[in-house]
Order: C-alpha cells, then sequence, then structure tokens
C-alpha cells in the first residue's frame, strides 16, 4: 500500500443527534471520530463478529441482497478481468444470513473468497435497524444504505451526492483525492463498470507509474482516514475515494443526499448526451459549443439575461419543479423523435 503523508482532518465531540451545518456542507473531507461509538450495532461489533452478524440479522425482512464473489486469489479487489471484457469477480443474488454465514466460516483463515454487498437500502432489508442506529440530519431526507463484506477494496470512484459514511464494524481506510485530479485518476470506461460508477484503472497497492505516470500528480494531493468502528466519514460530492475493509467482518452504514433539488436531475445524464452530440464534431465548432455552455450554464448569473424581460426568460430564469418538467417533457419528446 502506498505511504501518503497527509491525513483528513479530524473532528472530535459531534454526536449524531447534532451534525453541525458546516460540517454537511464542507467541501473537504472530515473525519468525525466517534460519531456513532454508541450505536448498539457497534457495540455489538465490538464483541465479535458473530456477535454483529446476530444483531443484524434481528432486523433482516427476508429479502434477497446482491452480493459479489470473487476467489481468493483476487485478493479482495472488485475489479476488471485482465482484459477489461467482464470482471474478476461473479454477481448472484443471495440471502444475508446465508452470506454471513459464510464470511464467518472464514474468519479466521489465511486465504478466503471476496464477499461483498454493495448499496442496499436499510428501511428496505433491515426494517427497524435505523430505530436504534441513525444520525438525525435535521430536514434533510438521506438515502441510508449498508455495505458489507470481508477484506475487499473498491478502486478509487466518485458520487453525486455528499456521503456520510459511517464505520460501524470492522476497520476501513478511505484514500481521497479532489475533483480536479480527474485528468491523473486514468478512469476506466463509463458504461461498463464494477458497480455503476466509473473508477481510477490504478492499483494503490501497486500503481503502474509506467503505464499510469499522471498518477503521481495525483497523489500529491490524496488523503487517507483511517477508520476505527464508530467513525464516520463525510466525504463531498464528486471527491474520489478508495475504500478498503480491513478486518474478516466489515460493515458500513452510509447516508446520501444532495444540496440540489431532486427535480434538477443528474449532469451525467448531460455527459452522456454531450458525447453523443458535441465531442466528435470538428474542432471549431467544438469550440463553439464550449463558449455557449460557458455563457448560458457555467459563468450565468443573474446579469446574464436581464436584456431579456424577466416573463419571456422561461428557463434562462431561475428553474423551479415546474419549469424542470417542461423542460423534461421537451427533451423526451425531442430524443425520441
Amino acid at each position: 500500500m502506498l505511504e501518503i503523508d497527509q491525513t483528513v482532518t479530524e473532528v472530535q465531540g459531534v454526536r449524531p443527534d447534532e451534525v453541525p451545518a458546516e460540517i454537511l456542507t464542507s467541501t473537504e473531507p472530515l473525519l468525525l471520530k466517534g460519531l456513532v461509538e454508541d450505536w448498539p450495532f457497534v457495540k455489538a461489533g465490538r464483541e465479535s463478529a458473530a456477535a454483529a452478524a446476530q444483531y443484524l440479522l434481528k432486523f433482516y425482512a427476508d429479502v434477497p441482497v446482491g452480493v459479489g464473489l470473487g476467489p481468493p486469489e483476487m485478493s479482495g479487489r472488485f475489479f476488471y478481468n485482465d482484459d477489461m471484457s467482464g470482471f474478476n469477480f461473479d454477481r448472484d443474488m443471495a440471502r444475508l444470513d446465508q452470506v454471513l454465514a459464510e464470511i464467518l466460516k472464514y474468519e479466521h483463515a489465511e486465504e478466503a473468497p471476496s464477499y461483498y454487498v454493495g448499496s442496499t437500502k436499510i428501511d428496505t432489508c433491515l426494517p427497524g435497524f435505523r430505530a436504534e442506529n441513525d444520525v438525525d440530519f435535521g430536514d434533510r431526507a438521506p438515502l441510508a444504505n449498508f455495505w458489507l463484506g470481508n477484506r475487499t477494496r473498491v478502486a478509487a470512484h466518485w458520487d453525486l451526492p455528499d456521503n456520510l459514511a459511517c464505520c460501524a464494524v470492522g476497520r476501513r481506510r478511505f484514500t481521497l483525492f479532489p475533483p480536479e485530479q480527474l485528468e491523473n485518476m486514468y478512469v476506466g470506461p463509463l458504461h461498463v463498470t464494477p458497480s455503476g460508477q466509473e473508477i481510477s484503472l490504478v492499483d494503490l497497492h501497486n500503481p503502474d507509474f509506467d503505464k499510469y505516470p499522471k498518477f503521481r500528480e495525483a497523489l500529491k494531493s490524496a488523503q487517507v482516514a483511517e477508520m476505527e468502528p464508530g467513525d464516520a466519514l463525510f466525504v463531498p460530492s464528486m471527491w474520489w475515494h478508495h475504500v478498503e475493509g480491513l478486518d474478516s467482518l466489515n460493515v458500513l452504514v452510509n447516508y446520501w443526499w444532495r444540496q440540489s433539488p431532486a427535480y434538477m436531475g443528474t449532469p451525467v445524464n448531460v455527459l452522456n448526451h454531450a458525447l453523443l452530440t458535441i465531442r466528435d464534431l470538428p474542432p471549431e465548432q467544438r469550440k463553439v459549443w464550449h463558449d455557449i455552455f460557458q455563457y448560458y450554464v457555467f459563468d450565468a448569473d443573474e446579469k446574464t439575461f436581464e436584456h431579456i424581460p424577466e416573463r419571456a426568460r422561461g428557463p434562462l430564469g431561475p428553474i423551479d419543479e415546474q419549469t424542470a418538467r417542461m423542460l423534461r417533457a421537451d427533451l423526451l419528446n425531442k430524443l425520441t423523435r
């Protein structure tokens, strides 16, 4: 594993029933030490992996969960296969109690198959869990998920929402990179990904600097967070994060929310449409469209369109839910022609 000197800023004394707004809107990652240390689930995990599994299963709603399964030789790294025609693991649906039983079976083994249950909605799979283990977000309504596995590694990726990741069972290591490092991360395909989000192709345990030389530049701004059970990490929107589960059983509870209204949709759709319609234009035309986006989107402020009467601005004015619905309907109509 790479030696990274810069660590995520630690914050002490924050409680789960009163997380300050300045933390939840930070533009830098923050490690909240002991935020959820009093959760009953965290306390069960401190007793043993078996106690943590038993506690979790008392809420289990008998619904199948998606699980990634890999052989011992993958060393927990969920990734592509050698020629990137597929992946180095299999996907399946299974009962949560069966997955936990398999993980516990290899608890003390030197080598073990890799098991990884990715983002799974808590309220669907574990109803009642949040009544005993939760964080108060005030008027925000985050999506709450759990992530579960043994010693696993998830390649660096970014998420659109802000994220509060609570280390409940086992230790975790997050390695983070700011969004502006995009060109140095050597991002893989957009359309075929191990878990839905595009990932960096660099192996942080063994980076190939001959193949990925610009990654050295990314490392200059990397930050690492070593998390103990009970700690939580705030990951701002769009920050790259590489995640490792360091113990035989690791469970993470995370909360996702956006600082913008849901009716705004996801900018990823704009990126995909731009790939379709703009990227392969002649260079002169691409430059024109670059300037158009700068004018209408990135540099626009309250003065940009003041020459147009307010009632005539349409989507050039402030966008509310009704305007968003009209825009979306118009887009759908044009895309299906």
